[in-house]
């Protein structure tokens, strides 16, 4: 699988987008989206909508190209990231300067996103990191190494997305 960086962008964006209102969404919050759009989409269909890499770090699954497709989108102007506080913390705010390009979905991957956006973009950074520790491919994934798609079969059935036949 090779990492698609359009793709990427378009579904950062339209996440980005979705949820700028948001106060809780930053940094933390949109990688967790981005991880449960590739892998909920994956347990679907068997294959990512991205291709990317992710990685398991303390605080939950990271996106290996995020920060590399931050920069580049706001040397681009397409993106603006600021920090704003959030209770007793500061957060990465990210706000869009352009109408996100959607062309590149299709209909089964916009789905998945908004259930995705739908179920977890009101959780805190906190407790959507806790939500997606109990995700089976997290779990079985060593300290800073890759996670493996295949392991959305594994799922607990608090996480599953896919309808399996009894």
């Amino acid at each position: 699988m090779e990492f698609n960086k359009e793709k990427f962008k378009t579904v950062l964006s339209y996440i980005i987008n979705r949820c700028e209102n948001k106060k809780n969404v930053g940094k933390t919050v949109l990688c967790k989206l981005l991880y449960f759009s590739d892998f909920d989409y994956y347990e679907k269909y068997e294959s990512s909508i991205t291709n990317e890499t992710y990685i398991k770090y303390e605080r939950g699954p990271f996106p290996n190209h995020f920060d590399e497709i931050i920069d580049e989108m706001v040397n681009e102007g397409i993106l603006e990231v600021k920090k704003e506080p959030y209770f007793s913390t500061t957060i990465h705010k990210h706000y869009l300067n352009v109408v996100p390009d959607l062309s590149l979905l299709n209909t089964k991957e916009l789905r998945v996103i908004n259930d995705v956006i739908d179920k977890l973009s009101d959780m805190s950074a906190r407790d959507v990191s806790e939500y997606s520790h109990g995700d089976m491919p997290w779990m079985v994934a060593e300290e800073n190494d890759d996670l493996d798609y295949e392991y959305v079969f594994y799922r607990d059935p608090e996480y599953s997305v896919r309808e399996y036949d009894e």
